[in-house]
């Protein structure tokens, strides 16, 4: 039922022997709470200075933010929170987290304070069935997320979740624990998977910071990563150990990558994807990002 019948139907119901079970009207409601399905995006964040530097990358950002409809909340599964076990941030207002070093104090100034949303982190939390998610009072949002959500919606005003990422737990495992949260698209949530494709800072070219550049090897794994997920192979992005000498350079750990494993989870069959801010940085860096749905 839509909403412009359901507000006739309240008005032409009397007060008195009101006909709708308590259960039905509570449906009804629900169903007004749905939206269009939202899409799904993994971002390559790259460095923290893209949080207030003005580049093609938070363009991108942009850009893809005024494709799709307000969201009503977002989660975010960020390659900076790792845990033992899967938790999500549960407090009214997540702190801004400065998780690096070495940056301009003008960095360290940056604060967003997009509230939180204890019934999002609840809501995720049931809906995951495969382990025991916690919540969590004392993270907040770190550089992961705050630095490109907020090119996305400058003016903190969407409530925002983390969820953290397992580091016991193998590909497989994190790819199968997205599927659980698959719903929230149907919510009105943005669910984005925050880190980079190639993410090798031993590697890095610190001559050439600032420019767009990749070694041999990373380029080739990004080629090679993005005709796997164009092409939909979800199981070789998910063996990325088995890929070869330069999967292996470029994902040498896996926290970067694993969101890109959460977002590939969620597309469902004859879904657009489009590939975008598709750049590498610093020689070992690719900013390459990707919007499903």
């Amino acid at each position: 039922m839509d909403r412009s019948k359901f507000l006739k139907l309240l008005a032409l119901t009397p007060l008195t022997g009101f006909a709708m079970k308590l259960k039905e009207l509570e449906k009804i409601t629900e169903s007004l709470a749905t939206s269009s399905k939202m899409p799904v995006l993994f971002l390559g964040h790259g460095s923290p200075m893209n949080a207030i530097e003005e580049n093609e990358f938070v363009q991108g950002f942009r850009m893809v933010s005024g494709e799709i409809e307000p969201p009503k909340a977002i989660l975010c599964i960020s390659a900076h929170w790792e845990t033992q076990g899967t938790m999500v941030t549960a407090m009214e207002h997540p702190p801004t987290i400065h998780d690096f070093g070495g940056f301009p104090q003008e960095l360290f100034e940056v604060q967003y304070p997009a509230p939180g949303s204890p019934e999002l982190a609840k809501h995720t939390k049931d809906l995951i069935t495969s382990t025991d998610v916690q919540e969590d009072h004392k993270w907040g949002l770190d550089h992961g997320a705050w630095s490109v959500i907020k090119h996305m919606y400058p003016k903190a005003n969407i409530p925002i979740v983390q969820m953290s990422l397992d580091y016991t737990k193998n590909a497989q495992y994190h790819y199968d624990l997205a599927k659980e949260i698959g719903k929230l698209r149907e919510r009105g949530i943005l669910i984005v998977g925050s880190g980079n494709m190639v993410h090798n800072l031993r590697q890095i070219d610190w001559r050439r910071l600032n420019e767009k550049y990749g070694h041999d090897w990373a380029i080739e794994a990004n080629d090679k990563m993005k005709k796997l997920i164009l092409d939909g192979n979800h199981k070789e992005l998910i063996d990325y150990g088995k890929q070869g000498r330069e999967f292996n350079l470029s994902i040498p750990t896996p926290e970067h990558y694993l969101p890109l494993l959460y977002v590939m989870a969620l597309q469902e069959n004859n879904e657009n994807l489009n590939i975008f801010n598709d750049e590498s940085v610093a020689g070992s860096i690719s900013m390459t990002s990707v919007k499903i749905g």
